[in-house]
């Protein structure tokens, strides 16, 4: 599984005529940062790379508030057409992101926004697959603990924020990270409503910035490829034990 990341480390520091003349080669002849200074310096990456850490900010936080509340309320509470509300976020699981493209350029017009970053969270801001996750939580906080609590007059208020996000921190470092994936891998719904590189994230900022000249510029690819996977990398290392701890919760529910 590294043999690819090791190769793209290696083929960042490569000059282009490098790989015109000796593609297959792993190693570099001399290691140039000339890639990652053209990146930044010359083809503006670090505006895409601030979009992406907006947009995908906004969606982690979007996604772990509304996507609790909603796991706990499913779970916990009692309401009128609670039994069709949550097979309605499986079947929203299954319909392909890409079908929903139309309708959400549609929205996003009529709002005014195309071209604006609230255009390119909106979608990502709550995720069904971070909802089901939470919900499945929200079942192992156990119920005589609620209700003791109740019996002590907490509220419902209370009880969400002194019991219930407590008890599944892995479930929100669970969602964190696939919400941070979902909107900091997004391509195409950026492709689409940003029409201006002020406007560009990281993922569709580098297939720009590679291909400014007409030409494939390998060598800027695969750096802008590296920077991409930095924050992802870094993430995962800090919250790799929630992480797992999250998925493996989940599963056996």
């Amino acid at each position: 599984m590294l043999l690819p990341f090791v190769w793209v480390l290696f083929g960042s520091f490569k000059t282009q005529s490098e790989f015109l003349h000796s593609p297959g080669a792993w190693f570099p002849e001399s290691f140039q940062i000339q890639n990652y200074v053209q990146l930044f310096a010359e083809r503006g990456f670090g505006n895409y790379m601030l979009n992406s850490i907006i947009v995908s900010a906004v969606a982690v936080v979007g996604n772990v508030i509304f996507s609790a509340m909603a796991g706990y309320a499913l779970a916990k509470l009692r309401f009128r057409g609670r039994g069709f509300v949550f097979p309605l976020v499986i079947v929203s699981m299954i319909v392909p992101y890409v079908a929903l493209f139309v309708p959400q350029f549609i929205v996003v017009v009529q709002m005014g926004l195309v071209n604006t970053l609230t255009a390119i969270v909106m979608p990502v801001l709550v995720l069904p697959l971070s909802v089901f996750i939470m919900r499945q939580f929200a079942h192992s906080v156990p119920f005589e603990l609620m209700e003791a609590a109740r019996l002590d007059g907490s509220g419902e208020v209370r009880l969400f924020f002194r019991i219930f996000l407590p008890l599944t921190g892995p479930g929100l470092a669970t969602v964190a990270i696939l919400s941070f994936l979902s909107s900091w891998n997004n391509f195409l719904w950026p492709l689409v409503v940003a029409q201006s590189q002020a406007t560009y994230t990281a993922p569709v900022g580098l297939s720009v910035a590679s291909q400014a000249s007409n030409t494939v510029s390998f060598g800027l690819l695969l750096a802008g490829a590296m920077v991409v996977l930095l924050p992802i990398l870094i993430l995962f290392l800090f919250l790799q034990k929630y992480f797992i701890q999250g998925v493996a919760a989940t599963g056996l529910k």
